[in-house]
């Protein structure tokens, strides 16, 4: 199933960058985290950090709905996966980490004479 997932994400967005951290999680990023990838017995855990800022027409989130900021979706060995509604919710992450970014603070005239 993580191989399927990686798959679909690097579809999603070629210009995604994949990392292994926190002991052998797989993270993708583009301009920030856009989702990660554990691994557990009977279940792949994609968590998206900013899940609950984001759209999921298709109903694919189906863990970690009470927090206020990350929604995740866990999928099993033999569950279909709607690729192309995890394409439009990976895309969605990565506007929202590139519309997201902060702004540089302006510059405040220097007052001094």
């Amino acid at each position: 199933m993580l191989a399927k997932v990686r798959k679909i994400i690097h579809q999603a967005d070629p210009e995604i960058v994949e990392e292994w951290k926190w002991r052998g999680t797989p993270v993708w990023s583009d301009s920030g985290i856009v989702c990660t990838g554990e691994t557990y017995k009977n279940v792949v855990k994609m968590t998206f950090p900013k899940g609950a800022a984001l759209t999921d027409p298709s109903g694919l989130f189906n863990s970690s709905l009470d927090g206020n900021v990350r929604r995740a979706i866990d999928l099993h060995e033999d569950d279909k996966v709607d690729e192309t509604a995890l394409k439009d919710l990976i895309r969605a992450a990565v506007a929202l980490n590139h519309n997201g970014k902060s702004k540089p603070k302006p510059r405040r005239p220097n007052n001094k004479l």
